[in-house]
């Protein structure tokens, strides 16, 4: 008996809307492509990165008025960076253990609220040593949010669009960063400036309101959700670490080369994004107002970059989307730093293509860390590389701050560009994963 149906039954049968079919399509239709319930995952991913990044940024901005109100030297203003970004590794890889055991979503909310309050308690700073502890203790949410947010979102974007989808939720640290600086510029305009420190660090209560959306409004992807509650060994160090045997590959390898990849491309940009404030006033003698002039052009450029970065991503693959930009953003490191004095307006240029690249490296880090580990230990394996990396990677900011006085700020961002060169080189032991659905 034929089992075809007739004509009619294949016309009468419901076909999918013009509009539906077409979702996908187009420059904004990686949002529509991820659903009611995924919109509001990218939401909470994306505030939660801008306030990370906001609260982040408090510290590189008024690094040169906490030197001089505590008396520091360039090592010790290094230091609460470094020590930042060390304990951020701590929490990163807790955060990203706790996603893959209690969820994505709740891990989100704990690292949003850590980072929250241990920002506004370094306002309350009596001395530096306080001021250490209270930094090293916002690290501990610092680190984990993102890699937490970006897999929660990774995990409802499709195979087609998941670099532009997470490139989209990067750029969200641009936000934050720019959103800083307008909030910089007005409080020490308006406050002394021995005040003016603690008012900026108190700012970093906004994140309390995201928390309360978040908790209401943002779930996990169900598909990865019940795919993590089946696996016996969910957020397992152990299973990262274990070596290849006979019929199965392993985690190890790509555990150890995703950490160098990570170590040079945030030991690159967080040599930029602590020290170029630095670099513009003390050496290029701008004031609060022009600083933050000169940075509205550094961050135009690195928000459009994670943009243009993620769509790359998806198009050229992940690994020659970074290779490229690592390349441009040693060249642009090199160029920034070596500009005659006198010559400002370049520097005011050239900041828009130093921070294009510097971001659009980044853009495919949400998807390609995502595709490299399986559902069980995908938050533990992103959560480690990523902030290991950021925690090794500390030492760029660190000792540029050491050499700064013999080198000058500007003479040691070269170190910013070597870790782009461990970048480009740690890739060689990674496997391209442009297409590939999370199971």
């Amino acid at each position: 008996m034929s089992t075809t149906p007739p004509p009619q039954a294949l016309t009468d049968a419901p076909q999918p809307a013009a509009s539906e079919r077409t979702s996908d399509d187009g420059a904004l239709g990686w949002l529509r492509a991820l659903g009611p319930r995924g919109r509001r995952a990218f939401g909470g991913a994306f505030g939660g990165y801008a306030l990370d990044s906001y609260d982040y940024f408090t510290l590189p901005l008024t690094m040169v008025t906490l030197s001089a109100y505590f008396g520091l030297n360039s090592g010790q203003t290094g230091l609460l960076t470094t020590v930042t970004l060390v304990v951020s590794a701590v929490g990163g890889a807790l955060a990203g253990v706790l996603a893959d055991r209690i969820g994505r979503v709740k891990a989100l909310l704990l690292t949003v609220i850590t980072y929250a309050v241990f920002t506004v308690a370094c306002g309350f700073a009596p001395n530096y040593e306080t001021l250490l502890v209270f930094r090293a203790l916002q690290g501990l949410g610092f680190g984990g949010e993102w890699a937490v947010g970006a897999i929660l979102v990774a995990e409802y974007a499709s195979a087609k669009h998941r670099g532009r989808t997470l490139g989209a939720v990067q750029s969200s640290w641009a936000v934050g960063w720019a959103l800083a600086v307008i909030v910089y510029t007005a409080v020490f305009s308006l406050v002394d400036d021995d005040l003016a420190w603690r008012v900026m660090f108190w700012t970093g209560a906004l994140p309390a309101l995201l928390v309360v959306w978040v908790r209401r409004s943002v779930r996990d992807a169900p598909e990865a959700a019940a795919a993590r509650e089946k696996s016996a060994r969910k957020g397992s160090f152990a299973v990262i670490f274990r070596p290849g045997r006979a019929g199965s590959p392993g985690l190890l390898r790509t555990t150890v080369f995703a950490v160098l990849l990570s170590t040079g491309v945030q030991g690159g940009y967080y040599t930029l994004a602590t020290w170029v404030p630095t670099y513009l006033k003390s050496e290029r003698d701008l004031s609060v107002v022009g600083t933050g002039g000169y940075l509205t052009f550094l961050i135009s450029g690195a928000f459009v970059g994670y943009l243009t970065g993620g769509y790359l991503t998806d198009r050229l693959g992940r690994r020659r989307n970074i290779w490229l930009f690592a390349l441009l953003s040693a060249v642009c490191i090199l160029a920034y730093t070596n500009i005659p004095n006198g010559a400002n307006g370049l520097i005011l240029v050239l900041g828009f293509p130093l921070g294009f690249c510097m971001s659009a490296i980044f853009s495919g880090f949400g998807s390609y860390l995502s595709e490299l580990y399986p559902t069980a230990v995908r938050g533990t394996g992103q959560g480690f590389t990523y902030n290991t990396g950021r925690a090794v990677g500390a030492v760029f900011p660190t000792t540029v701050g050491f050499l700064a006085d013999s080198w000058g700020v500007g003479g040691a961002l070269v170190f910013g560009a070597i870790g782009y060169g461990l970048a480009a080189l740690a890739l060689l032991g990674l496997p391209e994963t442009r297409g590939k659905e999370l199971e």
